[in-house]
């Protein structure tokens, strides 16, 4: 109360003088610099004016502190159990980054179109070494709202999740710079974009290691894992542009020209250094997704991957071309500007 008292009559004080005398400007600036921190100096409140802390966006990174004292290996090739996992992806430790090529979402009228001149991200999957999954690890970070299995192999019940959609996790986050990304390039097809990712995170990351809960230490804040997760996909659909690669080849959407099997395989390859997965349907003659294989050294949020060769058989044609559909235009907006 008294700092309120003081600046009050030293800003009436300085606000008489500028009126009632014929001072130099120099020496009029001279004042106005002391108004104006006059409130700073003699009480945060003074004034009606209260200073405010600048606006910070929490950390969602796990602890790998202890990872540096772990033996160096990659995942899948490591020849004794790993004593750490969240410092590598186990048993999940064939990590696979997916894409999908859509030619429309089924929402074009609510403004959920494609990214033009790339493919969209389908998710980020830690598959055992022998090429088997695992699937909805943790039903307590279950946020599915359709379940895909709704039960799993062994009779679990996969209860569809009832709560608000997994982008209010990371928007509480303040992390709108990854929403605007993920609403981009993370696209889903008949359905809201955060079903898909609340889909991804569930079946996926409650299976990986380096995401489990414990891994973040102490000062753990809730869904900090699924931010963290959402982070480490996009990372990873960095390090594959396949439209890119396969338009620099002269490989591009067309609804006249087909291509073969190991044209395409080939040139993904000459880029990643390994064969990848390729998905078509309508028997096998109609590209719509790819899988690439990896092995991570670190973990699976900020390691060193390894490509390696599909452990899937494609499932397109390697004796008819293939067709790389051209999307319709009202499906599609440009993003890259």
């Amino acid at each position: 109360m008294a700092h309120d008292t003081a600046t009050f009559l030293l800003c009436a004080f300085v606000v008489f003088v500028i009126l009632s005398s014929k001072m130099a400007p120099r020496s009029l600036s001279a004042l106005a610099v002391l108004l104006l921190f006059a409130p700073a100096s003699l009480g945060s409140s003074a004034v009606g004016l209260k200073t405010h802390k600048p606006f910070g966006i929490p950390n969602t990174f796990s602890s790998i502190a202890a990872c540096v004292d772990e033996p160096l290996t990659f995942s899948c090739e490591n020849t004794t159990a790993i004593r750490n996992t969240c410092c590598s992806p186990t048993p999940g430790g064939l990590v696979l980054q997916t894409q999908f090529w859509s030619t429309y979402t089924g929402l074009e009228r609510k403004g959920q179109k494609l990214p033009k001149g790339s493919w969209t991200i389908h998710g980020l999957w830690p598959d055992n070494c022998d090429g088997s999954f695992e699937q909805y690890c943790d039903l307590s970070r279950q946020f599915d709202p359709t379940p895909g299995p709704p039960v799993l192999p062994d009779g679990t019940v996969v209860p569809p999740w009832k709560g608000p959609g997994i982008d209010t996790f990371v928007k509480e986050f303040g992390r709108h710079d990854l929403l605007d990304f993920m609403n981009k390039y993370w696209i889903n097809q008949g359905a809201p974009n955060s079903d898909f990712w609340g889909h991804e995170f569930s079946k996926h990351a409650t299976c990986t290691s380096t995401f489990d809960v414990a891994c973040y230490g102490p000062s753990y804040k809730k869904n900090q894992d699924v931010v963290n997760y959402f982070d480490a996909v996009i990372r990873a659909f960095h390090r594959y542009p396949t439209f890119d690669m396969l338009a620099a080849a002269g490989i591009v959407p067309s609804n006249k020209t087909t291509y073969p099997l190991s044209q395409i395989q080939n040139i993904l390859k000459s880029q990643t250094g390994a064969i990848p997965f390729l998905g078509c349907t309508t028997n096998g003659t109609v590209l719509t997704e790819v899988w690439y294989f990896s092995h991570v050294l670190g973990t699976e949020q900020y390691g060193a991957y390894k490509n390696v060769d599909s452990t899937t058989p494609s499932s397109c044609s390697a004796t008819q071309g293939i067709r790389y559909l051209e999307r319709t235009p009202s499906s599609e907006r440009e993003v890259r500007a």
